[in-house]
């Protein structure tokens, strides 16, 4: 294995899980990262491992899909959980990191890693002859690599558009409004701050947002909007209520400034450690900025709200995985290139680096001359199952229990079901462990 070299393009979240399992197992690395000479128009940082979006991970809980995801990739020495962990801000039940001190930490460990080769260029074309190849260039590939990937590929090449909500400055949110409080917390107790809306306020920014003007986007007629992160905008267009029921839900969250119940809470979750920046919360949105700024200000608290970041809306690419790729995300057809991260079709920030990961196993047992399938009952297997498996409607996907293989035994508590499949799925990820 000490003679191989492995190019991986994109120094991204699965770009680095994957060339750091790859080093750490005596494996040398090329790792090509276009930045910070390029960017795309998402990327602000010269850091690898860059959030672009929520600096939340979601929950930790292994009864939620993605915490059992995250507790998979850990029991397998994930660099990315590892690090996640040591920079996590309070946030309730999910873990959310200090973006900056994340991707910082991360940047660190892959520069310090000997095995490493850093090589700062944008890669137009892969063709590396018999090396094999990991293309992890993300959701916002460069537009001439994407091309190219489309001609090794032979399929016409699918998009969707992808939104990221606005950030605000904490002293300027109105603390008379705002109260501190998690969903059926304790008032002054817990990692976010939530304003009340009555029911006319609701109507008022409800009639502004579904009525603002959008920021222009090209080839707007092709637009697939992916559920998961839909602007808030669109979702309010599905009905006057669909707000109240999704992210501005007022269950558990009670107003101490109001004993009567609010019509509406717009809920808002610390960007970093120090609590200077906030996100709001399912805010995701393609309004032009002079909008936001005065639509989101209607929101009570806000009325003199500043904003660090105001909400965009960029394309995201990626490719047919049900149609090129194996459950290694390894190229049917050429297997010297493998793809990871949201460009192979998975979606979210662990997803993409659980995709490096597995990438990186499986290389890894492919040059010890084994070939290796991860579990269907693992969120990991259930991932890759997905991703190989062919979809006339395939959409990028999220971890999800829908995805793990079924129980035997049909248990409606959600509760217990979700509780048993996990119990399954880690103890068949650490029997996995010992084959790899």
């Amino acid at each position: 294995m000490q003679n191989n070299i492995i190019n991986v393009i994109g120094a991204g979240l699965a770009g680095c899980e994957c060339a750091y399992i790859l080093a750490k197992n005596g494996i040398r690395v090329r790792l090509y990262e276009m930045k910070p000479r390029y960017k795309s128009e998402a990327h602000k940082s010269d850091n690898f491992a860059e959030l672009v979006c929520s600096n939340s991970l979601k929950s930790d809980m292994i009864t939620n899909a993605c915490g059992l995801l995250k507790k998979e990739m850990e029991i397998l020495d994930s660099l990315f959980v590892n690090v996640a962990h040591n920079t996590k801000i309070p946030a309730g039940q999910a873990l959310a990191v200090d973006r900056d001190k994340f991707s910082s930490e991360i940047t660190k460990k892959i520069k310090e890693n000997e095995n490493i080769e850093i090589i700062y260029e944008k890669v137009d074309n892969i063709d590396f002859g018999d090396e094999i190849t990991v293309i992890a260039t993300g959701p916002l590939t460069d537009k001439v690599l994407f091309e190219n990937i489309g001609k090794i590929i032979g399929k016409s090449s699918m998009y969707f558009y992808d939104a990221a909500a606005p950030i605000v400055y904490s002293d300027s949110i109105n603390m008379d409004v705002a109260y501190i409080m998690d969903r059926y917390g304790n008032l002054g107790e817990g990692d976010y701050l939530n304003l009340p809306m009555t029911k006319e306020e609701y109507l008022s920014f409800y009639n502004a947002l579904v009525n603002a003007k959008e920021a222009p986007r090209h080839d707007f007629d092709k637009i697939v909007l992916f559920e998961g992160c839909m602007p808030i905008e669109h979702m309010a267009k599905r009905g006057e209520k669909t707000l109240v029921f999704g992210p501005l839900k007022p269950v558990g969250l009670q107003n101490p400034n109001n004993q009567e119940k609010s019509y509406a809470v717009v809920q808002l979750r610390a960007e970093n450690e120090e609590k200077t920046l906030y996100n709001l919360v399912g805010f995701q949105t393609s309004l032009t900025f002079p909008e936001q700024k005065r639509v989101f200000s209607m929101i009570p608290g806000l009325e003199n709200a500043e904003f660090a970041r105001y909400g965009v809306m960029h394309k995201n690419s990626y490719i047919n995985g049900g149609d090129v790729l194996d459950s290694n995300f390894c190229m049917i057809k050429n297997n010297n290139i493998y793809f990871a991260g949201q460009i192979s079709g998975v979606e979210g920030y662990v997803e993409s680096a659980a995709s490096g990961m597995i990438v990186a196993y499986s290389i890894i047992n492919r040059l010890k001359g084994k070939k290796i399938t991860f579990p269907d009952t693992t969120m990991l297997g259930s991932l890759a199952k997905y991703i190989s498996t062919k979809n006339e409607n395939y959409q990028p996907m999220n971890a999800n229990f829908g995805i793990l293989k079924p129980l035997e035994d049909n248990i409606r508590d959600k509760k217990l079901k979700y509780q048993k499949l996990a119990e399954i799925a880690l103890k068949d990820i650490e029997e996995f462990k010992k084959k790899l």
